[in-house]
């Protein structure tokens, strides 16, 4: 399947929602920073597992709020197991930072490196697919632009 590349902008907005939500539950008491990671892996899929609101579906927080989806380029909704190779390269840095003061250091040099790759691709790849999406065989688009393309397809 083939979609239009979703507005940068919105997708920048999503982002910045979900990372507050990340950042919020870091103080979590005792498990914050696992709580977190977690958070970050499972973000499409798990508001839609807890809820079972079909509004949450293959979106994340900050996705449902800017009107964007994750797709499966397979047309397979999203799992447990595709969010979390999805968004492995944002959690790399938080996963060091687990261990005390060395973690610390090697999760933000290697969180900021990721980070710039990540958004290099976003920018530079004509489907706005970053890395995680090229592992997890996916594609973040505008719900607007699926449910356009979902209406060909009836036709």
């Amino acid at each position: 399947m083939n979609y239009p590349k979703a507005d940068l902008f919105k997708r920048f907005i999503a982002s910045l929602i979900d990372g507050i939500i990340a950042s919020i539950l870091i103080y979590v008491p005792i498990l914050g920073g696992i709580v977190s990671t977690v958070y970050i892996l499972t973000k499409d899929v798990i508001a839609y597992e807890i809820t079972k609101n079909p509004d949450f579906k293959n979106r994340s927080i900050g996705k449902k709020v800017m009107g964007l989806k994750v797709v499966s380029m397979e047309g397979k909704d999203m799992d447990w197991e595709r969010s979390i190779r999805r968004n492995l390269p944002l959690a790399v840095g938080s996963v060091c930072c687990i261990v005390p003061i060395i973690g610390w250091i090697i999760g933000a040099i290697l969180g900021f490196i990721i980070s710039i790759a990540e958004i290099v691709l976003v920018l530079t790849d004509n489907n706005g697919r970053r890395l995680g999406d090229r592992w997890a065989n996916t594609q973040v688009v505008s719900t607007e632009d699926l449910e356009k393309h979902e209406d060909v397809i009836d036709i």
